[in-house]
């Protein structure tokens, strides 16, 4: 599968804080039901075994829904399964690494907060950058906040499509319309959310709205 900027648009970054006594699938679901474009299942407590398990449930729905099915970091999960593709930081295994692992058809995004670290990562072979944190966030404590100027740079220094992660909600996500971005990277915005259906059909309205001829 090749990455279309399209598909980026709302991008949906999953988080086992705010299942509330719902499974993730749950939530996954109510995500795409109002719109997600692309799903990454991120997880950061459960054991090799449980999350593979819970790889193939997520990618079987998004499957369903026809949206890109990605793994953050463990590449690994990602071969074995045959996912989409992979999202990788800067600390994690460089995208050239990726790409002879998972092959020329799979989605490999690549996090980066300086023009530096962007062109490197086009340049090793990504398909997609994530670049932030454009506001500040309580999923990463120790991400420090990305200047808009230097994410519209990043997107100007690169022919890929870049995601703003960081922060996002649909109150501050026009603040970056003309900076580049093909679209938005969202964790609490989506699922944190009581009506997780609802909160991304209007995530989804507004960041059309902030992209709209930049991308």
């Amino acid at each position: 599968m090749k990455c279309d900027k399209k598909d980026l648009l709302l991008y949906a970054v999953t988080d086992r804080a705010w299942l509330n006594g719902r499974t993730l699938r749950e939530q996954v679901e109510s995500a795409l039901k109002g719109g997600v474009t692309f799903v990454q299942l991120r997880e950061k407590t459960l054991n090799e075994e449980q999350f593979l398990a819970e790889a193939k449930e997520i990618q079987k729905l998004c499957a369903q829904y026809h949206v890109p099915f990605i793994i953050n970091d463990n590449v690994d999960i990602a071969a074995e399964i045959g996912a989409d593709g992979v999202h990788v930081g800067q600390s994690d295994m460089e995208a050239g690494e990726v790409r002879k692992k998972l092959g020329s058809d799979k989605i490999i995004g690549v996090s980066a907060r300086t023009v530096e670290q962007a062109i490197a990562a086009e340049r090793n072979g990504a398909d997609y950058l994530g670049a932030g944190a454009v506001f500040s966030t309580g999923t990463k404590s120790d991400a420090r906040e990305l200047d808009h100027a230097t994410l519209k740079e990043i997107c100007a220094a690169v022919h890929i499509p870049v995601v703003a992660i960081g922060g996002i909600t649909a109150e501050n996500v026009t603040e970056l319309k003309g900076t580049g971005i093909c679209g938005a990277a969202v964790v609490s915005a989506v699922f944190a959310q009581d009506d997780i259906e609802a909160a991304a059909r209007m995530l989804k309205g507004r960041i059309e709205e902030t992209v709209r001829g930049d991308c």
